[in-house]
This record gives C-alpha cells, sequence and structure tokens, in this order.
C-alpha cells in the first residue's frame, strides 16, 4: 500500500523572528514529523528570508529557482504562522505568493500561534490551499505563549497534539502523495492531467 521512500515535508517557518514561539513549535514538530518516519526540509524565512513578491522580476530572480525547487520536491507543505491581527503575517503570505501550481495535489496543513484560536488566520491558509488546488488538513494546530508553551517546554496536552499532527501529516500526506504520482503517471483522466509533462 505504502511507498518505500519517506513522505517529504516541507516544513516553512513564516515569522522574520528566529527566537520566535512559533519558530520553537515548528522546529518542534518537524522533529516530530522525523520520528514519525517522514523526511523533512526546514525553511526558515528568518534565516532564508524572500525579497518581496514582484511577479514581473521574482521569476528570473536568482533565489527563485532553487527554493521553488524545494517546494516542487515537498509532498506536504506545514506553514506556520503567528497570528497577527486575525492575518497570517506578512512573511508567510511572501513565500505563498511566490507559487502556486507547486502547491497542487498537495497536502498543506497550517499551524498557528494565536490568543484568539488562529480561526481566522487557519482560514486564510485554506483559501490559499484551495485556491491553488491544494488539499487541506481539516484541522489546524493552534497553540497560545504561557498556556500550551512555558518557556520552549510543552504541556502534556499539547504535546499530545503536536504527536497527533505529525502522525496525520504522516499518513495523509503519503496517501495523497501516492495518488498524485500515481495521476500525474497515467493516462485515467482526473484532475491532475493538466499538470502531466507532455509526451516528447
Amino acid at each position: 500500500m505504502y511507498a518505500e521512500e519517506p513522505v517529504h515535508v516541507l516544513v516553512v517557518i513564516g515569522t522574520p523572528a528566529p527566537k520566535s514561539v512559533t519558530a520553537t513549535v515548528m522546529t518542534q514538530i518537524a522533529e516530530r514529523i522525523r520520528k514519525k518516519g517522514g523526511s523533512v526540509d526546514i525553511l526558515d524565512l528568518s534565516v532564508e528570508p524572500l525579497p518581496l513578491f514582484n511577479p514581473e522580476t521574482a521569476f528570473k530572480a536568482e533565489y527563485y529557482a532553487p527554493i521553488r525547487q524545494r517546494v516542487l520536491d515537498a509532498d506536504v507543505i506545514v506553514v506556520g504562522t503567528p497570528d497577527y491581527h486575525g492575518s497570517i503575517s506578512s512573511t508567510l503570505k511572501n513565500f505563498l505568493d511566490h507559487f502556486w501550481k507547486e502547491y497542487a495535489g498537495k497536502l498543506m496543513a497550517s499551524v498557528v500561534g494565536s490568543f484568539e484560536k488562529g480561526l481566522t488566520v487557519t482560514d486564510q491558509i485554506r483559501t490559499v490551499a484551495r485556491q491553488s488546488y491544494a488539499w487541506s488538513m481539516p484541522y489546524a494546530m493552534a497553540f497560545q505563549d504561557k498556556e500550551d508553551i512555558v518557556e520552549k517546554v510543552f504541556s502534556e496536552t499539547f504535546t499530545k497534539r503536536v504527536d497527533m499532527f505529525a502522525r496525520d501529516v504522516v499518513v495523509y500526506g503519503k496517501l495523497l502523495a501516492e495518488q498524485r504520482k500515481s495521476d500525474l503517471e497515467h493516462a485515467e483522466v482526473g484532475f491532475m492531467v493538466r499538470y502531466r509533462k507532455p509526451v516528447a
């Protein structure tokens, strides 16, 4: 049923603050995904910041192709952001703006640091996923500083939620990745037909 290759997950840390709680949580989630059998690539946008997206220049810019390849290589995109006034961070939005076809047919999952459950932020990320023809997780991971995490130590309840999230990312990410691969390789008509490479 499962392919031998592990599901490959791109974990995007969508904050410019390297010492933020969001960065801590995303790093721990990446480690849990590895323990569940996934392979992980961490794109920390505080370390690898992207220029402001400009559709007239970005696609030919030197930085673009290497980042795009990392997105293409991923089976799952896990994005993390703080809740800024009920919205995603400009750092994450800028990353999401750079790509869209690259998300198609893949699982996108969200992690939100918020004192208000991050519901509007989660909806915005799901909207991006839907508009880009990606699959979105049916639930999001939200957390509160000083409640779920105290001095980088996770509460017992939050630890269980992180473990569940990592497990679901790996399991459902693999299932979707296998179906996406099959759809791209076979002649049967399906949604991913538009993304097949033309036969030479």
